[in-house]
């Protein structure tokens, strides 16, 4: 791939990845914490995680993504722009309404406001990932996946912490309706971007018969050395997903403003940023096992950290904050792309996706019940027990060996 092409397709990448962050922001930061703030129960906002269902299942409609639109030029940029137009209707929903009412008795609504956002964004995922594991050369994976998560971790910050910070500062409505400016914006580079038509001959046939669906993914997994990664790739979040859920909650009960709270979720999101570029940058000449190992351990650990400030020392906050958001980044950017080494050309997008709906599966069910075991534990022996979750997986990648590193270069 020519220097400048690569240029443009990172660039377009960012923001597409920029554009998926800002759902998961509402969900995984504003919510938690506004909603801690309006009275909340810590069940009720564990259970907000099923919002986030989408993100698990959309390997059910994977296939038709990658294959309704293929062999025409834009096949996933239309439906990029699709999935778009109904994140910014939802987001003009929301503004529409008053915080009081949709965290009190408008609660309701706005999970299902957040489950059809958060549909939308899944969706869009796809066929990004899709566009993403076809058009980056095996050489470009590291910088391609740190340009994923730093995008996809800036448009956290703006949906999660500013949201928090803007709350105070100017209200509910001004911050979502920004948010819809700023996507507007971002997408005037993903219109320019060109994307040439798949020529891959079609892994399937053209109108699936019985059993199509099943066959596409049980093909995936009966390749050799798929079984421990799975039992990897299953468990490599869970600890990161149980533990950070009742971060916010724990802040609030300690007496922590929200712009308190946004401004701890900013700084330690640059962090996070930091780590992600670092870990792209060190799958240039780090193994992928000894990424994936040595990642998930600092992530394990960091929520000792977090332990030790539940446990009554506040002075461990901000170093918690900050190296769980580095170790965040670092892990998050190996596990993507060992993730896109075993997507299989013609698939990318179901692959990918298959693979990308089976960590938050397990994450989002331990999430759901994050809520009772800081009640059952306190939120120190909550925090031990995410570290415990996070190191006892890393033994698996002891028994697993990374697939071939072929390059695979796509102009």
């Amino acid at each position: 791939m020519r220097p400048e092409r690569g240029a443009i397709l990172l660039g377009t990448l960012a923001a597409l990845y920029f554009l998926q962050g800002l759902p998961a922001g509402l969900l995984a930061d504003a919510v938690p914490s506004l909603g801690r703030e309006s009275g909340l129960s810590r069940e009720w906002i564990g259970l907000a995680g099923l919002a986030a269902l989408p993100w698990v299942l959309k390997f059910f409609w994977a296939p038709w993504v990658d294959r309704l639109g293929r062999g025409r030029p834009d096949h996933r940029k239309r439906w990029i722009l699709g999935c778009q137009a109904v994140v910014m209707l939802v987001l003009v929903a929301l503004a529409l309404g008053e915080r009081a009412f949709w965290f009190g008795a408008g609660f309701p609504l706005l999970l299902l406001a957040l489950l059809v956002l958060n549909s939308a964004s899944a969706t869009q995922d796809i066929a990004t990932d899709g566009l993403a594991v076809r058009r980056l050369s095996h050489d470009l994976r590291g910088p391609g996946n740190s340009v994923q998560v730093v995008g996809y971790k800036v448009g956290l910050m703006f949906s999660g912490g500013l949201l928090l910070i803007g709350n105070d500062w100017i209200g509910w409505r001004p911050v979502l309706l920004l948010m819809l400016a700023l996507s507007l914006l971002l997408l005037i580079p993903v219109l320019r971007f060109a994307e040439p038509a798949d020529t891959t001959p079609a892994p399937a046939p053209a109108r699936p018969g019985a059993g199509w669906w099943s066959r596409y993914f049980l093909d995936f997994w009966r390749r050799p050395g798929l079984g421990v990664w799975a039992v990897l790739l299953i468990g490599y979040k869970i600890g990161d997903g149980f533990g950070s859920r009742m971060i916010k909650p724990f802040l609030v009960d300690l007496g922590w403003s929200q712009t308190a709270i946004g401004q701890l979720d900013l700084i330690s999101s640059l962090v996070g940023l930091a780590g992600a570029v670092l870990g792209g940058l060190s799958l240039v000449w780090l193994s992928r096992r000894g990424a994936l190992i040595g990642f998930g351990l600092l992530q394990a650990l960091a929520f000792l950290a977090w332990m030790a400030a539940a446990r009554g020392d506040p002075s461990w906050i901000w170093p918690a904050a900050l190296f769980e958001q580095f170790a965040d980044g670092l892990s998050t950017v190996a596990l993507f792309v060992v993730m896109m080494d075993y997507c299989r050309p013609g698939r990318e997008g179901t692959d990918y996706t298959l693979q990308a709906s089976l960590f938050p599966l397990a994450a989002g069910l331990a999430t759901l019940v994050s809520g009772h075991s800081a009640t059952a534990f306190g939120y120190g022996g909550h925090f031990l027990l995410a570290a415990a979750l996070g190191g006892l997986v890393i033994m698996a990648a002891l028994f697993w060996t990374a697939p071939g590193e072929a390059d695979t270069r796509h102009d």
